[in-house]
């Protein structure tokens, strides 16, 4: 059956997997799993991001501001998407920008990790490091963003939903949903 693998069989990826949604979706616990399991390496693109700066995010962003961020941002991008198979965890609004988008659907596999609010609002509670959320309630901003985001995110060929369960299953289901 195309498209269906084995959890226990090993499957080998042709090309980057990138992995696009919310911030709280779980790109990074998912992507580091999903690497394992690809036995390919993971990437952190917003780690990334911080080690080319020589700064967090978070700095980034009060020091010059979001477009420079999204510049650097579709750079390191466009660098780790090299056509080595790999998984690569984006920042929530990476895909939104166009020419980032069409590197990542022309030259990887882009995965739309989804989940409903509230299980988004939860995840992101439990940190602080969040520009887009400070001194925000996390449940309108993220409604918010989700009704702009979602409709950009599902051009991502494979959608998969991240619920309130244990990370394999996630993982198991874009396993379940990667091109043969």
């Amino acid at each position: 059956m195309s498209g269906q693998h084995s959890p226990n069989r090993p499957f080998a990826i042709a090309r980057p997997v990138v992995l696009v949604g919310l911030m709280g979706v779980g790109k990074t616990t998912i992507g580091r799993r999903l690497a394992k399991r690809l036995d390919v390496p993971f990437v952190d693109a917003d780690h990334e991001i911080e080690t080319a700066a020589g700064m967090t995010i978070s700095e980034i962003f009060e020091r010059f501001g979001e477009a420079h961020f999204r510049d650097g941002e579709r750079r390191v991008i466009a660098r780790l998407i090299d056509g080595a198979p790999r998984v690569i965890a984006t920042g929530g609004g990476a895909f939104m920008n166009a020419d980032t988008r069409a590197l990542i659907l022309e030259q990887a596999t882009a995965i739309w990790l989804d989940s409903d609010i509230d299980t988004l609002a939860e995840r992101v509670g439990r940190r602080s490091d969040r520009p887009l959320l400070a001194g925000r309630d996390a449940r309108t901003v993220l409604r918010d963003l989700a009704a702009v985001r979602n409709p950009v995110y599902a051009l991502a060929p494979v959608h998969v939903m991240s619920h309130p369960a244990p990370h394999e299953e996630t993982v198991d289901a874009i396993m379940n949903k990667l091109p043969a």
